[in-house]
């Protein structure tokens, strides 16, 4: 079954976030995850504020999403990101429809 990463994204440093974006993307395609969503424009129709922005990511199945976040090659990422910008992550595993 499919597993999503779901982003909520602020910039605090724009070239830092450039080179955790390019280290991600790297790692993300080397656990065969996918971009779905990587920042398009959005808007808010219910609740609290928008983050900068959204990016969602599709892995085959929440193991290899996990394998994927906790990988020597994305703890370089995680250093970058650090300093480079706030988030909310969330991982959820999709379903089938009911």
């Amino acid at each position: 079954m499919s597993a999503y990463v779901i982003s909520e994204v602020d910039v605090r440093d724009a070239m830092g976030f450039e080179s955790y974006r390019t280290i991600a993307a790297e790692t993300i395609a080397k656990y065969d995850g996918r971009y779905l969503v990587r920042g398009g424009a959005a808007s808010v129709v219910e609740g609290g504020p928008l983050p900068k922005a959204i990016i969602i990511v599709e892995f085959p199945t929440m193991e290899r999403l996990r394998e994927w976040y906790a990988s020597p090659e994305y703890a370089e990422a995680l250093k970058v990101r650090e300093n480079a910008l706030d988030r909310r992550l969330i991982f959820v595993e999709g379903v089938a429809p009911f």
